[in-house]
């Protein structure tokens, strides 16, 4: 995913990668994609555990067969959905167009990362919450959460060398705990909100 033949700004080096190539027929790869996406739309609209592999299927126009040999069930599919949506993110930062990928500022890099996963976990909230809580400080442990703390602890070392960056990059991902996005969802805290509170207080902390 990464072209380390040129020059690599501190984001690119040594960024771990999610997920392994999964080298697939192009007509299995069309039929996960609309599968996925077929998903994505039933569980935004009624809820994950209120979505049947059935209607997932219909909606696709595959056979319950396929998803459920390619899923396993509706857990095994959730899963795939995320990790599908969190390597298009890791791509962008990779090798997308700045300021999310490489060639902006690094304050620009952090705050455009902030927004675009704000507003992943905004589409995805249930999924996040039933990954990062499925046991205590499970959070913290699954692979996406050390590559956006990787990603974003590079860039405060760029921005801001005489903080400690590791803590700072936990800092600044603190408020993007599933959770704690669910409960000001509840209070009533649009998108647009949450995502300008989280940059303001990224820029605070990261302009000299």
């Amino acid at each position: 995913m990464n072209d380390d033949t040129g020059p690599q700004s501190a984001s690119q080096r040594n960024l771990p990668v999610l997920g392994e190539p999964r080298p697939e027929r192009a007509d299995a790869r069309r039929n996960r994609l609309k599968v996925l996406e077929a998903a994505e739309r039933l569980f935004a609209e009624q809820g994950v555990k209120n979505v049947s592999l059935d209607a997932i299927a219909a909606a696709a126009g595959v056979g319950k067969g396929t998803v459920f040999r390619r899923f396993g069930d509706r857990a095994g599919l959730a899963v795939a959905l995320l990790d599908e949506r969190e390597v298009e993110l890791q791509t962008k930062l990779l090798s997308g167009p700045p300021p999310l990928g490489p060639g902006a500022p690094a304050i620009d890099r952090v705050n455009a990362f902030l927004t675009a996963y704000t507003e992943l976990l905004d589409r995805h909230v249930a999924l996040f919450a039933d990954s990062e809580n499925a046991s205590d400080g499970a959070r913290y442990r699954i692979g996406s959460y050390r590559l956006w703390h990787r990603h974003v602890a590079m860039l405060v070392e760029e921005s801001r060398p005489d903080l400690d960056a590791d803590y700072t990059a936990h800092f600044l991902l603190a408020p993007l705990a599933a959770d704690l996005h669910q409960a000001l969802r509840t209070e009533g805290f649009s998108l647009k909100r949450m995502q300008a509170g989280v940059v303001a207080a990224a820029t605070a902390l990261l302009t000299l």
